[in-house]
């Protein structure tokens, strides 16, 4: 029977990479930690985990990486930067990545990590903060056959479900990349359909419950209309987020000259609250493009 990795470094200790680590830990894992904010270390110190001060230091301390951050810029400095990690992981070591990226970086990521003797998942996440601290994201998978047999026990704990999609590396971030679409467009959809009812005279909670029970809800709707009818924009996914997912989205379909009018839409939607100075908010503030819909912080549902 094919040995379990039982040791797993995690690089990005954010709302989705805090709850991973920690979900690791309850399942009886060996982790490893390192992000650029020393608090987010040291909570995970405390709760019994092992810090790393760089992503070089992980070294022969790990049987799989897991990168938990931002973009491919990120992914690309923490393998193969300065203090990178593909130079010290010992061959043979299990890299996860998690970033929303281009499924080309993701092809080319295999392929630059299998040189160096590395195996690769091209992992992308999702579900949230509140899914990752309770280990039950979904992740849209692909990779060797016999690297998921290995990882089968880290991805017990840290996912509900684990979609694999594929032997090679770039189709978990292509099956990302269509949900990230959906996603943008849903909440930009949800945006508008709110500020034209607030600007039409519906009572805020009457509105947000009629359409949750009713065919226009989405998903997006029922989660990120609270934030707006609160008035609580606290990023727990960005508006610059969607700039980056929607960037990706039109540019692979320019590559394939594939038009997507709504997608262009929303990204212009995000695109215009970034540049208003709202692009580190909540992607429910996405709504403030539209004149006039502001609601009390104490709003109530």
């Amino acid at each position: 029977m094919t040995e379990q990795i039982k040791r797993v470094g995690v690089i990005g200790l954010g709302a989705m990479g805090m709850g991973i680590a920690q979900s690791l830990l309850r399942a009886g894992f060996e982790v490893h930690a390192c992000d650029m904010r020393p608090e987010a270390v040291q909570k995970l110190v405390d709760a019994g985990a092992h810090a790393a001060a760089s992503p070089a230091e992980f070294g022969d301390k790990v049987d799989a990486l897991l990168i938990v951050v931002v973009n491919a810029q990120q992914t690309e400095q923490v393998l193969f930067g300065e203090h990178g990690a593909a130079a010290h992981l010992t061959p043979g070591t299990v890299v996860i990545a998690s970033a929303t990226v281009a499924p080309e970086f993701a092809e080319e990521l295999g392929v630059r990590l299998s040189a160096v003797g590395l195996r690769f998942i091209d992992a992308p996440i999702s579900g949230g903060a509140a899914k990752a601290a309770s280990g039950e994201m979904s992740v849209m998978a692909a990779g060797d056959p016999e690297t998921f047999t290995v990882c089968a026990d880290l991805f017990k704990a840290i996912c509900a479900k684990l979609y694999r999609l594929g032997d090679r590396p770039g189709q978990g971030s292509k099956v990302k990349m269509i949900n990230q679409l959906l996603a943008g467009v849903h909440i930009a959809a949800a945006a508008e359909a709110m500020a034209l009812g607030l600007r039409a005279g519906c009572d805020p909670d009457a509105l947000y419950e009629v359409i949750s029970n009713s065919a226009g809800s989405s998903w997006m709707f029922q989660n990120r209309v609270p934030h707006i009818l609160k008035g609580d924009y606290t990023p727990l996914s960005a508006v610059n987020i969607f700039v980056k997912d929607l960037g990706i989205v039109l540019d692979y379909a320019k590559k394939n000259v594939f038009p997507l009018p709504l997608s262009a839409t929303a990204h212009q939607m995000f695109m215009q609250a970034s540049a208003a100075g709202y692009g580190t908010q909540d992607d429910s503030a996405v709504v403030k493009v539209f004149p006039g819909i502001t609601l009390p912080v104490n709003k109530t549902l």
